[in-house]
């Protein structure tokens, strides 16, 4: 097992955010994150990711606790956070961006070979690596957070909300890109608001409702769930 939750709690100061959070994520494989906003999925990638701390329950990664780990030693295990809301250095350079994605390593070579691949998946990139940041357009913003996270090489990305204000065409190609990334190995824990294209891409996934899980599946189970049709399929 790549990823394993376990009666997970997290706490925003007193009020409780997480109650019992209990997950999977296997080798390779894409798992999402259902749910409506304030359920709870950030709060769940960024307990993971070691920016918040769990109270009660294990987090192990390829079999090691992670919960008291700090967010540079998860990073390095070969976890990485594509966030909500992309935190980007607008005021820096798409390369320098990306180079800050690869800050904990010191491979050079293997750098400069990611680097490459991320121009494959992302050839906008190419073209505008010397532009800022913070002058690209949303979608373009998008896909330079997500190639920022590929360049630590992990083999587990944490995304959240990656087609967020994106054109229905954007959208397509980001999760064409996401397919991509996974058929090359990389797990993927997904959180998406879009939930028809997020089952349409994972293999199985988990629907949260007040910081609880309420409902697991395959990608055939929560697409014929009642309770998931009616709330985030229209049907």
């Amino acid at each position: 097992m790549l990823l394993e939750l376990t009666e997970v709690d997290t706490y925003y100061g007193r009020a409780q955010a997480l109650h019992r959070i209990s997950l999977t994520v296997d080798e390779g494989e894409i798992v999402t994150i259902l749910g409506a906003n304030g359920a709870g999925k950030s709060t769940t990638l960024l307990t993971i990711s070691g920016i918040l701390r769990s109270r009660q329950g294990t987090i192990l990664y390829r079999g090691k606790p992670i919960g008291r780990e700090k967010p540079g030693m998860i990073v390095k295990l070969g976890l990485s956070h594509c966030p909500e809301g992309r935190a980007l250095f607008p005021d820096m350079t798409v390369l320098d961006n990306l180079k800050l994605g690869a800050y904990l390593r010191r491979d050079r070579d293997g750098i400069a070979k990611d680097l490459e691949r991320v121009y494959e998946h992302f050839p906008m990139l190419f073209e505008r690596n010397g532009q800022i940041a913070g002058s690209l357009s949303g979608g373009e913003q998008q896909m330079l957070a997500i190639a920022r996270s590929l360049m630590s090489r992990p083999t587990l990305l944490l995304l959240d909300e990656p087609s967020l204000g994106l054109s229905p065409i954007l959208v397509e190609e980001m999760f064409k890109i996401i397919e991509d990334i996974n058929r090359e190995g990389m797990a993927v824990l997904l959180v998406e608001q879009n939930v028809a294209a997020a089952l349409e891409v994972a293999r199985r996934g988990y629907v949260l409702e007040t910081g609880k899980i309420v409902f697991s599946g395959n990608k055939e189970e929560l697409m014929n769930n009642d309770q998931v049709r009616r709330a985030y399929l229209g049907g």
